[in-house]
């Protein structure tokens, strides 16, 4: 049994680089080792949408997907990462899930309505379209919301479900 590290072992040297390491890039060149300390706030630039519907939902297609979108009453299963356009904490996050879009909130509806298989979109909640002035679990209330939603596959209502 080892009672102390030798010398050559020492850990300060690598330490201080990880800790002085860029986020993901620096995981990337540095052996796939996430940098520390980790922040799981997602940055400025990625809490913005690019373009806006009628009802002021904001939208980014990251990814263009292929075929049909998806109607109202479909299920559609996705990946995704929920965050607060203010600070950027990540407050949901899951994969492969499926979404019944009459069940969620408006916003998320109607932005997974703008998208088709395979597609990766940003977007950009304004607190009506998301939770209103409702605090729920990790999200305060009156807050605008940011999610970003990876759509694997849509599937229509059964025909005897209708």
């Amino acid at each position: 049994m080892i009672d102390r590290l030798p010398a050559p072992l020492c850990l300060a040297p690598l330490l201080a680089a990880l800790l002085a390491a860029p986020g993901p890039a620096a995981a990337q060149a540095n052996g796939g080792i996430i940098a520390l300390p980790f922040s799981s706030a997602i940055p400025p630039a990625q809490r913005v949408c690019a373009a806006k519907t009628v009802s002021g939902l904001g939208y980014t297609e990251l990814r263009r997907g292929t075929g049909a979108t998806p109607a109202r009453t479909d299920t559609v299963t996705i990946n995704y990462i929920g965050y607060l356009a203010a600070t950027g904490a990540v407050f949901d996050q899951a994969m492969a899930t499926p979404m019944p879009l009459d069940r969620v909130i408006d916003g998320f509806s109607e932005g997974l309505q703008l998208a088709s298989k395979g597609a990766v979109l940003r977007l950009c909640l304004p607190a009506a379209l998301g939770y209103g002035a409702k605090a729920v679990g990790p999200i305060p209330a009156n807050s605008d919301l940011v999610f970003q939603i990876e759509l694997i596959e849509i599937a229509e209502p059964a025909a005897d479900a209708q």
